[in-house]
């Protein structure tokens, strides 16, 4: 295969870190970029010597191998279904949804047509994660207490349940898949928002969330998710299993057993790369290294749904894997 043509559906900030990473790939370029703002996608694509294109339509008609859908969340859908019916592997940012009606079609519609697909849930690629998985293995977890303690983010939709699905879904998404990677699945969970929300305009979620987690190993867990800081406090996980104790950050991994504590650090931009090379990689048919599927970034969305629904009933809300997660 020659050099792999990729279109970008959206050309917001985390499609122009796609953009940078994918064209440093020695077998990766990007062709195309659209946009609702179309000044936007001009933009993105004079950076990368790439061509803006009307619609979502003119892109894929463009002639691509791969595209990536880089949109807010209230914007999936549209969007995956086109490139679902034009047969291209499909790259989705997350959240992939704010609702599960939408993520459940697109998933159903993926397995029908057997796309490749990926999610950016890149901190599976994190070495510290992949050295955390090394630790655990045959040890039974007991606790899991997961954080995302952060700031409200510069983009008007955010703090806007309607449109972002809130900061669970949103941010902490990443916190709940990294839980699922060591932990295995969720199967309960019981949730409460202080009802309070942060101080930013039309600002209706909740400024703090807390949840207990039950796994299905027996393992316990909580999660903490606040946007009222003018800072990125803390995001990452503790675990704890019999006679080891392990606290991840997107940089950092600190292991303590009886012998006492090790520290290992890492660059949080390698798994940035990572999971676009190993995408890039899949859609030539070089290597199979996708480590979130559509599938399973939908067991992921699943578990943040159902926190946010157990705030809204005030009660334990069962997370049901659906056949489209299992697939």
């Amino acid at each position: 295969m020659a050099v792999t043509r990729i279109g970008l559906i959206g050309a917001g900030g985390v499609a122009a870190r796609h953009a940078r990473v994918l064209s440093g790939l020695p077998d990766a370029q990007v062709t195309g970029v659209t946009d609702v703002q179309p000044e936007a996608a001009a933009r993105l694509a004079s950076e990368h010597g790439a061509r803006a294109y009307g619609s979502v339509a003119d892109l894929i008609g463009s002639g691509l191998d791969a595209v990536y859908v880089c949109v807010p969340p209230f914007a999936h859908g549209d969007a995956e279904r086109a490139v679902i019916a034009a047969g291209l592997p499909m790259f989705v940012e997350k959240p992939i949804s704010i609702n599960m009606d939408t993520a459940l079609e697109i998933a159903e519609l993926v397995a029908g047509r057997e796309i490749l697909t990926a999610v950016g849930h890149h901190w599976r690629y994190l070495p510290v994660v992949e050295r955390a998985r090394a630790l655990l293995a045959g040890r039974p977890i007991r606790l899991i207490t997961g954080a995302w303690l952060d700031k409200v983010p510069p983009v008007a939709w955010w703090a806007r349940s309607e449109e972002s699905g809130g900061p669970v879904v949103e941010q902490a998404a990443h916190v709940i898949d990294l839980a699922r990677h060591l932990g295995g699945e969720v199967d309960e969970v019981f949730a409460y928002g202080n009802g309070t929300p942060p101080d930013a305009p039309d600002a209706d979620v909740d400024g703090a969330t807390t949840a207990v987690l039950r796994f299905a190993s027996g393992a316990v867990g909580t999660l903490a998710a606040t946007c009222v800081l003018g800072w990125k406090q803390r995001a990452g996980l503790e675990v704890y299993a019999d006679g080891l104790a392990l606290q991840l950050t997107e940089s950092e991994l600190t292991v303590r057993d009886t012998s006492g504590a090790e520290v290992i650090t890492c660059d949080p931009v390698s798994a940035h790369h990572a999971v676009d090379r190993a995408f890039v990689a899949a859609v030539r048919g070089d290597q199979d290294d996708i480590r979130v599927t559509y599938a399973d970034a939908l067991r992921t969305h699943e578990v943040a749904l159902a926190v946010r629904e157990s705030v809204a009933a005030g009660r334990p809300v069962s997370v049901t894997t659906t056949e489209a997660a299992r697939a």
